[in-house]
């Protein structure tokens, strides 16, 4: 059983004795908040947001190695961004797999602003994340229409208060799905001078209500280039009182460093800096299985001339390689396994195809390509015949040209491990 007190953030009297590193796997993500300026490559700044890598699920790992080595007080492995960790679900998700083979001993973290998690509860409830922090800055849509520019949910981009309710009635059902699932949740709060100050009293009381543990009232970090970039920040004057008139609802943190997305080490004695090389000598790390013979290509092919099935549905792979007078020939038909269901069908097919470059395909998901990935494994969505793909890879590498018209033919296709990929 792991001693959840252990987590810096939520526990102030272990903030100087335990701490946390933040794995920057999420670049991408799905609202716009008008304070935010998010950064990939930046090792000056200190706010959420910024990051000087961006790391790939097995690069997390062994960045989370390397940290370990140097700093055995550790204790919370967490994701906060750069952009949001359900804009990435299939990378956080593949990390948090890897963390928890690797290193269970450690608590796992999230921290999100509610848009993208629902799918997801069950799946982070079954990796052991124990706690998640909530971005809430306003349960009053004409409010939070003041904070958000937009928000995305799938392919449709919301504006104005539709998107805000939106985006609330998500958080709202978030926090309630992860009590049920006994997860301890934050509720951070982003105090913003004439926006929502004088709001946030009834965000506390809204979280309280649901269950929430704690609550974090951010003074607002004025920012260039974004909306807000000219509010004044606010000061104790401000922050204070809010913090006291909402602690008889929940309880209030109170030691936050407001940190990067690469944050690592103790909150009052953060090694970004000194760990920085560390993680930019990770983000370049290939995989393993890269440094294994791959000669062939693998085609998903109804007849076996044209690369025209979807990576899921495809039964046995045509595989091929090519001779040392560069002629192609077809080494074998490589049936598929039985499906399995989930995460565990999509390690079967990339063990499957471990001597594959790459793999040609009408369509295939997000979550099986990030497992290709992993394995070191290339794939590609093309539309014609087999041997102007296999051209492409062996020999000319122009493969945009190849690129599949009906790309969308898996746009709606999460890779859930169910039917196809």
């Amino acid at each position: 059983m792991k001693d959840t007190t252990k987590h810096p953030c939520f526990n102030k009297e272990n903030a100087g004795s335990c701490g946390r590193v933040h794995l920057p796997v999420a670049p991408k993500c799905n609202i716009q908040c008008n304070y935010c300026n998010r950064k990939y490559d930046c090792v000056n700044e200190s706010r959420p947001g910024v990051t000087s890598s961006i790391l790939k699920p097995f690069q997390a790992a062994e960045y989370m190695d390397a940290v370990l080595e140097k700093e055995p007080r550790i204790t919370v492995a967490g994701i906060a961004g750069p952009g949001d960790p359900f804009a990435n679900p299939q990378e956080v998700l593949e990390t948090m797999r890897l963390l928890n083979k690797k290193h269970p001993h450690l608590l796992f973290c999230l921290s999100t602003n509610g848009m993208g998690i629902l799918p997801y509860l069950d799946d982070i409830a079954e990796l052991g994340v124990s706690h998640v922090t909530i971005t809430m800055s306003a349960v009053d849509p004409a409010i939070g229409a003041k904070i958000y520019s937009w928000v995305q949910d799938g392919n449709t981009i919301h504006y104005g208060e539709e998107g805000a309710k939106l985006l609330l009635d998500r958080q709202l059902k978030a926090i309630k799905g992860l009590k049920d699932r006994n997860i301890i949740v934050k509720i951070n709060s982003i105090a913003i001078p004439g926006i929502n100050d004088d709001h946030l009293l009834e965000v506390a009381k809204v979280a309280s209500e649901l269950g929430a543990d704690i609550q974090n009232i951010i003074p607002l970090k004025p920012t260039a280039d974004t909306l807000f970039a000219d509010i004044e920040e606010p000061n104790h004057n401000l922050i204070g009182p809010l913090r006291k008139a909402a602690t008889p609802y929940i309880k209030q943190m109170t030691h936050c460093k407001r940190c990067r997305a690469d944050a690592v080490g103790l909150l009052s004695k953060d090694q970004s800096a000194s760990l920085c090389g560390t993680l930019q000598a990770c983000a370049q790390h290939k995989p393993l299985e890269l440094e294994k013979p791959r000669p062939y290509v693998a085609i998903s092919s109804r007849e076996g001339l044209l690369i025209n099935q979807h990576f899921g549905e495809t039964k046995s792979f045509y595989i091929w390689g090519e001779d040392q007078k560069g002629n192609f020939s077809l080494i074998e038909e490589r049936k598929v396994p039985p499906k399995a269901c989930g995460p565990k069908r999509w390690e079967e097919l990339a063990l499957l195809l471990n001597d594959c470059r790459t793999v040609l395909t009408a369509a295939i998901g997000e979550t099986p390509k990030v497992y290709l990935e992993e394995h070191g494994i290339s794939s590609h969505t093309l539309s014609g015949l087999i041997q102007d793909g296999l051209e492409a890879v062996y020999h000319t590498g122009n493969i945009e040209s190849l690129k599949c018209r009906r790309a969308g033919i898996a746009g709606g296709c999460q890779g859930t491990g169910t039917a196809c990929g």
